[in-house]
């Protein structure tokens, strides 16, 4: 019975997960959402709900912490409840991320952007699909998925790297857009860190699996 109560628990500990990573990737979309229409009131609500996404962190975070106090759990059970501890700060990050991405687009308000914008969004689609697939692996605690997540995240790192060159060479041409065009290289950025802390996210899942850490960032 007690057994059973534990498992109880961490599964409505991996339910509130899967429920804190929705709300990240939807602030993520919303925030992208914002910046294809340029609509600064969109923008405005992301930054307006982040406190809803910090709160389920310290939800997740409080029942985790009591239950490895009260159960003083071991073994894979205790790096179950440690790998929940440091993932939902790091889709706490994303939220965070997403909230800069909507600051940029107030930022950017209704200046004309150059066609690197759609690159970014290119860019943010595969972010959305790399939330979609490490919240699966983290479920299933599957190693496959786990590293198709870095696998994707070479593919986005070069995807930055492009855009940012190109947006530099746009700014040589265009000295008068630079101001809309650095916001526009921020939102890259920050969603490359946002990949990259996903990519965080696999790597406990491997070692929750495995019992090893590995280093997927590299």
């Amino acid at each position: 019975m007690v057994r059973e109560n534990f498992e109880d628990k961490l599964q409505e500990l991996k339910d509130q997960v899967l429920q804190m990573n929705d709300m990240a990737k939807s602030a993520i979309t919303r925030s992208l959402i914002a910046l294809d229409q340029q609509d600064e009131q969109q923008a405005q609500a992301v930054i307006d709900h982040d406190e809803e996404i910090n709160k389920m962190e310290d939800e997740i975070n409080d029942q985790a912490i009591w239950l490895i106090a009260s159960e003083q759990p071991v073994a894979k059970d205790l790096r179950r409840l440690v790998i929940t501890l440091k993932a939902t700060n790091d889709i706490e990050r994303i939220g965070d991320l997403a909230v800069n991405i909507a600051k940029s687009v107030k930022r950017i308000g209704n200046a004309e952007l150059p066609q690197e914008k759609q690159d970014v969004l290119n860019t943010a689609s595969i972010v959305e699909q790399m939330l979609d697939l490490v919240i699966d692996a983290y479920l299933e605690e599957d190693l496959e998925k786990a590293f198709e997540i870095s696998r994707i995240d070479d593919q986005v790192d070069n995807q930055y790297g492009d855009s940012i060159q190109k947006m530099l060479k746009h700014m040589t041409k265009h000295p008068d857009e630079i101001s809309s065009i650095t916001q526009l290289a921020f939102i890259s950025r920050y969603l490359e860190r946002a990949a990259d802390h996903v990519t965080n996210i696999a790597e406990g899942i491997i070692y929750l699996v495995k019992g090893k850490h590995v280093d997927l960032n590299n």
